[in-house]
This record gives C-alpha cells, sequence and structure tokens, in this order.
C-alpha cells in the first residue's frame, strides 16, 4: 500500500509540471480530465474561462498583469519571456502548488489564461476564482474589457 502512495506521489510530481513552453505556437498545455483546471484554449465547456481581451495597448496591459501577479503575496512569477509568464500560486495551509500560464497574442489583442492544480482532483474552484480576480484587477485599470 505504501508502495502505491510513493508511486502516485512521484508521478503527480513529474506529470504536473507541464508548463507553457509553446509560446511561438501560442498554445497553453491541455488541462487533465479533472475540474481542477481552467484555461482560454479549452474546447471543454466545465474547464473554459475567457480570455483577457486587451482593451488598448498590448504592452502596457502585459506589464500591468506582471505588476497584479507580484502584488499577490503567495504567487510568483518563476519564468517569463516577452509573450509568456509562468508563474506558480502556493495555498495557505497546505502548501499546494497550482500553475498559471499566461500566454499574450499581441495579434489578436488577447491574453490566454491556463491555471491548473498540480495534484488532486477537484479544489473547490480556486482556480477559476483566482483568474477571475486577476481580471476584475485589470478590468478596474480599464486595460482589459
Amino acid at each position: 500500500m505504501t508502495f502505491k502512495i510513493l508511486f502516485y506521489i512521484i508521478f503527480m510530481t513529474f506529470s504536473g509540471a507541464n508548463h507553457a513552453d509553446s509560446g511561438s505556437k501560442k498554445l497553453l498545455p491541455l488541462c487533465r480530465d479533472s475540474p481542477n483546471c481552467v484555461s482560454s484554449q479549452t474546447q471543454d465547456p466545465k474547464q473554459f474561462i475567457a480570455p483577457f481581451k486587451i482593451k488598448g495597448n498590448t504592452t502596457e496591459a502585459w506589464k500591468a498583469l506582471k505588476g497584479v501577479l507580484n502584488e499577490h503575496s503567495r504567487i510568483t512569477i518563476t519564468r517569463e519571456t516577452p509573450t509568456n509568464i509562468h508563474a506558480e500560486a502556493t495555498s495557505l495551509i497546505f502548501q499546494f502548488v497550482d500553475d498559471i500560464d499566461f500566454i499574450l497574442d499581441t495579434e489578436n489583442k488577447t491574453i490566454h489564461i491556463r491555471s491548473a492544480s498540480r495534484v488532486g482532483h477537484s479544489e473547490f474552484g480556486v482556480n477559476h476564482k483566482r483568474i477571475e480576480a486577476l481580471r476584475l484587477q485589470l478590468q478596474k485599470d480599464q486595460l482589459i474589457s
């Protein structure tokens, strides 16, 4: 029994580390078949979340997004390029880590989003709420619609 648990932990650790390295293709990693992931590029209506539609200058909106992420005490930007951001959000009590990926699509004035838990099956809508809170902050600054 303990071997199964150890195997599961190791498997989840390595399988959860899929990041948005495909910036040139403008594709986010796929969501697994569980309710603990939201993405603006999925076809699954249960996991879909609308992308951020930029109102004005894309560079200004991208810079503001990085600023909003840096304001959060439990979100850390771990990797960024001019068109990709990968961040990690750590839960307060159990220290679970969620992956958050953003891709800037300057051509369509859009920021695509994916937020997913690394482990477990359900997370009580935390990923969806996190993205909507980020959306609200950027909407208050009238950077996205």
